[in-house]
C-alpha cells in the first residue's frame, strides 16, 4: 500500500480526531465524512472494528506503512516490557517524528520531507532515512547549508511548544536536539489506545 497523500481533514474526520494537528476544517465538522453528514445513523462498531480503527489511526498519525507497522509490532513484542507502550516508543523515536517533536518541521509529513531531502544530520552524519531509529544520546541537527531554510527557520521560531517533552533536549542556538531517553507513555500526547492494537495482532 502506498503512503496516504489524500485529504487530511477527511481522514481525521473518519477517526473523529485531528490526528494531523490543529485543523480548522475538522473543528467545523467533527463527524465522519459521507453524503448524509451527521444525520446518518451509525451502527455500533464491533470489537474487531474498534481494534482495526485504532491500528489505522496509529498508522496514519505516524505515517507508517502496513508492513513497517507490523514489523515494529513484532519487534516490540520481542522486547521486554509492555508491548503496546514499547510500540509507541518505537514510533516516537523514528527520525521523522523526532524532527517533528523538536519543532524543526511543523508536521510529520514535512519532517519526513526534510529528512528525505538531506537537511538533517544525526550525530554529525547526514541521514536521509525517515524511519531510522533514534536512541538515547543521539544528536539531531540541521545541516549547515540548510540553517537558513525559510521553512525550517519559521517552524523553529513558531513551534517551540512541541519541544516540551522530558525525553528531548533542544538547543536553539546550535539548531540541534538530543534524545535523552526513551519516552514514557505519559510523555506521548497521542490519543491512541495501544492495548486495542495489541489485541488485534494477538488474534
Amino acid at each position: 500500500m502506498a503512503r496516504y497523500t489524500g485529504p487530511k481533514t477527511k481522514k481525521a474526520r473518519a477517526f473523529g480526531e485531528a490526528i494531523y494537528g490543529p485543523d480548522k476544517s475538522f473543528d467545523k465538522k467533527k463527524y465522519a465524512p459521507g453524503m448524509h453528514g451527521n444525520n446518518r445513523r451509525r451502527r455500533q462498531k464491533s470489537d474487531y472494528a474498534l481494534q482495526l480503527m485504532e491500528k489505522q489511526k496509529a498508522k496514519y498519525t505516524y505515517g507508517v506503512l502496513e508492513r513497517q507497522f507490523r514489523n515494529l509490532f513484532e519487534k516490540a513484542s520481542r522486547k521486554g516490557g509492555v508491548t503496546g507502550e514499547v510500540l509507541l516508543q518505537f514510533l516516537e523515536t523514528r527520525l521523522d517524528n523526532v524532527v517533528f517533536r523538536l519543532g524543526i518541521a511543523p508536521t510529520r509529513r514535512a519532517a519526513r520531507q526534510l529528512v528525505n531531502h538531506r537537511h538533517i544530520l544525526v550525530n554529525g552524519v547526514l541521514n536521509n532515512i525517515p524511519s531510522a531509529a533514534m536512541r538515547p544520546g543521539d544528536v539531531i541537527s540541521v545541516r549547515g547549508k540548510s540553517a537558513n531554510n525559510t521553512n525550517i527557520v519559521e517552524s523553529i521560531n513558531t513551534k517551540s511548544e512541541v519541544r516540551n517533552f522530558g525525553w528531548l533536549e533542544w538547543n536553539k542556538d546550535r539548531m540541534e536536539g538530543k534524545v535523552l531517553e526513551f519516552p514514557e507513555r505519559e510523555a506521548i500526547p497521542e490519543k491512541i489506545n495501544e492495548q486495542l492494537i495489541v489485541e488485534l495482532y494477538s488474534k
